[in-house]
């Protein structure tokens, strides 16, 4: 049955990654990937907060399987990641694509441990 979590939350998260990219994107007028950019940040967070809620007893495994598996893992999304910033580089957009790649890094990470944080101090 824990296979029914993962299918639910990625029915859910990747119309959310479509829809929040698409509007996103739509609000800039540049060849920044923001869309992808935003998805994949929030889907740190969201992670982050889970793991904090799991290591400190508020949730358990079937909320990972749905939010963390299901949810976070149609939301993010590496392969567009990177195929954008390989297409800045194609393109001449060599510094959009470097930003790309240590915004995303930085941005996630931070977003992850900043998720991790708020849960523990709840």
């Amino acid at each position: 049955m824990n296979w029914l979590l993962v299918v639910v939350g990625a029915a859910v998260g990747a119309p959310l990654r479509y829809l929040t990219d698409r509007a996103v994107q739509s609000r800039h007028d540049s060849v920044f990937p923001w869309g992808t950019f935003v998805v994949n940040v929030v889907g740190c967070l969201v992670l982050g907060l889970l793991t904090g809620a799991v290591s400190a007893g508020f949730a358990g495994p079937r909320l990972q399987l749905l939010l963390g598996t299901g949810l976070c893992g149609a939301l993010t999304t590496y392969s567009t990641f990177s195929y954008e910033t390989l297409r800045l580089t194609e393109t001449g957009a060599g510094l959009y694509a470097a930003v790309n790649v240590a915004a995303s890094v930085v941005a996630g990470l931070g977003a992850a441990f900043a998720g991790v944080w708020i849960a523990g101090s709840l």
